[in-house]
């Protein structure tokens, strides 16, 4: 199979998943959830009939909250996201919802602070900025009898990259339909999908570098195609078998609760599979031959 011959093609393909989620993220702003944000999230049901989301909102202003934002769920519940609550402001609310509405049962009510969603934001980039550069220097180490070993680690990196962006290209397009955001479990799942598709290149390139001394007189690209042919039945095989499937089942029946983070994590492994395969190595093959260097029709003159 010559799978580096379509090695433009897979670019694409990657391209064109991931630009139309990244557009909306850019145009609609990312959808950080209380846990970044600060704020507070109730999520309330009713014995009676679910009310309108511009009464909740009454009941809101009422209160003289601010911000108050109404979304109905699948079970027939709404959620209300708002500035922070304390305990006071909030029995203050559901006395007047059960007023108004009938009985009403509290089904979640998670409450952070500005400062804490501050710590947690900027937590979040440092975690994700070092488990990077650590990934980076370990395989630089790792591979550091080849020549050009960095660039093992750039290639990883950048399929890293791709992945991070698909994940979260799908999360801005679930926003959309599914009201998605950006919470701690997306967080969980955005470090797991690291950490996975930092292994999947890993075998790829332990691979390639075996066969670099035992099939020295291939060249470069015959050699890391032969190299991904020899994986890529134990990278799908063990990734079908151990996560996907369970993960899949999750998706289904798993509850509403863990659906976006099971859904993220499903897509983010898949994603971390296919980066090893199709966008790590391809790399190190463009890189190896320059290829920049055609991308232009600059080799014209020369023809």
């Amino acid at each position: 199979m010559n799978l580096l011959g379509k090695r433009y093609l897979f670019f694409a393909l990657s391209f064109i998943v991931i630009v139309p989620g990244l557009i909306v993220l850019a145009t609609g702003g990312i959808p950080l959830s209380i846990d970044f944000t600060g704020g507070s999230l109730l999520e309330v049901t009713f014995e009676g009939a679910t009310p309108q989301p511009a009464d909740v909102l009454a009941v809101y202003e009422e209160a003289n909250i601010k911000d108050p934002q109404v979304q109905t769920t699948e079970t027939g519940g709404i959620i209300i996201r708002s500035e922070f609550l304390n305990n006071e402001k909030r029995d203050a609310v559901l006395t007047s919802m059960s007023k108004s509405f009938g009985e009403t049962t509290v089904q979640r009510f998670d409450s952070v602070g500005p400062s804490i969603g501050e710590q947690v934001t900027s937590r979040a980039a440092m975690a994700v900025g070092v488990s990077s550069l650590l990934v980076v220097l370990f395989i630089a180490w790792s591979f550091r009898g080849i020549k050009g070993a960095y660039r093992y680690g750039i290639s990883a990196i950048l399929a890293m990259l791709h992945d991070v962006a698909l994940i979260f290209s799908i999360t801005a397009l679930g926003s959309i339909f599914f009201g998605w955001e950006i919470d701690s479990l997306f967080l969980t799942a955005l470090l797991t999908v690291i950490g996975f598709s930092m292994q999947d290149s890993i075998v790829v390139f332990d691979r390639i570098r075996e066969n670099s001394s035992s099939l020295r007189r291939l060249d470069y690209e015959t050699l890391v195609n032969h190299s991904i042919v020899q994986t890529l039945q134990r990278s799908i095989n063990t990734q079908l078998m151990t996560v996907e499937f369970l993960l899949l089942a999750l998706a289904f029946f798993g509850g509403v609760t863990l659906r976006q983070f099971v859904i993220v994590l499903l897509v983010g492994l898949m994603s971390g599979t296919y980066s090893s395969i199709f966008i790590a190595a391809p790399v190190l093959v463009v890189w190896e031959k320059k290829e920049w260097r055609n991308w232009f029709g600059r080799n014209k003159a020369t023809a």
